[in-house]
């Protein structure tokens, strides 16, 4: 159930150039999962609208919620100012994310883009807390590799930058090839380009691919329909092919979604 509540700021660090790292103190964290979102609000009477910010991590037993965050407009950098003690109004949980019986007992591939890399550091902990050996291969620009030593806790970790100062030069699909590494599943989040090339390469090798669609919301509740998708099959609310992503996603499997 979505519940719009008070959180208190619990820390606030800087990981990278316009990178974000914020735990927050809330109950809802005993219902989130990977590739969920919760909205944030601004302080700010003009901006009626939350947020729509993915869920980097969910501490159930200390009642936290971690979310790693680009500074992208007003909202985001009026975020980036809030320090520890501070109180933030935040919607929440949003969205469909990963399963995780669809991982298990399959070669389980994790690949995580740019911002699109905070999501996926739940879900490889779920994965992991499952038994499911991933391997993980992460897509930088450059050698800031924010998150990176964290993810080595839950699986062999592969990484990939624009620029080649680390690891593979190229994309996270680089590495699958110059790799060698073989999947039944892939797990993804990133940008639209990585999310269709990745479709394109499941598709063409027959593995199964879930992608979180990274795209702009306004409501984060399936009212404005501001963020739809085109599906292969109608949607109940809108009865055309399209599909809401903050409410029917953000995550989907890549056959059923046009992009």
């Amino acid at each position: 159930m979505k519940k719009k509540v008070q959180a208190k700021i619990l820390s606030q660090q800087k990981l990278a150039e316009g990178i974000y790292d914020m735990w927050l103190a809330t109950d809802l964290a005993k219902e989130a999962g990977a590739g969920q979102f919760i909205g944030i609000y601004t302080g700010r009477e003009a901006h009626l609208l939350p947020r729509p910010i993915s869920i980097c991590e969910a501490d159930k037993e200390k009642g936290a919620l971690r979310v790693v965050y680009r500074v992208a407009g007003e909202g985001t950098a009026e975020f980036s100012t809030w320090q520890a003690g501070d109180k933030a109004e935040i919607l929440g949980v949003l969205g469909n994310g990963y399963s995780i019986e669809a991982g298990c007992g399959k070669r389980t591939v994790l690949m995580g883009g740019g911002i699109g890399i905070p999501p996926m550091l739940q879900l490889a902990k779920e994965l992991s807390g499952a038994g499911v050996e991933t391997d993980i291969i992460l897509g930088y620009r450059d050698n800031q590799l924010f998150l990176k030593e964290e993810f080595e806790k839950y699986g062999r970790l592969h990484v990939a930058t624009e620029d080649g100062s680390v690891g593979t030069k190229g994309n996270v699909l680089t590495v699958m090839e110059r790799e060698q590494i073989e999947a039944d599943v892939i797990m993804a989040c990133g940008p639209m380009p990585m999310l269709r090339a990745i479709k394109s390469y499941a598709r063409d090798r027959q593995i199964k691919a879930y992608i979180s669609l990274e795209e702009r919301m306004a409501c984060g509740v399936g009212a404005c329909l501001g963020c739809v998708c085109k599906t292969t099959h109608k949607d109940g609310h809108s009865h055309v092919n399209n599909a809401r992503i903050c409410t029917d996603g953000p995550v989907f499997d890549a056959k059923e979604v046009e992009i």
